[in-house]
């Protein structure tokens, strides 16, 4: 079993940025291609950026592309995501969610084997 707690949510302005993180504890959570996921309310979860585990390849959805960035800390074993530039549209729950092919830029939330419970990310206009 992989526990993941996300954390660095918060209230921020249009145009400001935050970080957040990705804490991961239990299996050896090393080798596991690792995405963030947002789902604001009233709508579906949806894909925001994956991070491969061999090659650490970053994929992004199109409306993120350039804003955000997705990286790792294997000292401290948490997976980041960087907000730039963050919009009243990107309010929502983000969850990061880990997957067991290190090698995936899958950016279906089905191919997730575990998954954290979310941190708030509220942005003001």
């Amino acid at each position: 079993q992989v526990q993941l707690v996300e954390s660095g949510g918060g209230l921020v302005q249009a145009g400001g940025s935050l970080r957040l993180s990705c804490a991961a504890s239990g299996r050896t959570f090393s080798r596991y291609a690792m995405g963030w996921f947002r789902q604001a309310p009233g709508k579906e979860r949806e894909f925001v950026a994956q991070l491969t585990w061999t090659g650490g390849n970053a994929y992004y959805a199109d409306s993120v592309k350039g804003r955000f960035t997705i990286s790792r800390d294997n000292a401290k074993n948490t997976r980041n995501l960087q907000m730039n530039s963050l919009k009243p549209e990107g309010t929502a729950v983000y969850y990061c969610a880990a997957e067991s092919n290190p090698d995936s830029s899958s950016s279906s939330a089905g191919d997730r084997s575990y998954w954290g419970k979310g941190t708030l990310v509220t942005v003001s206009s």
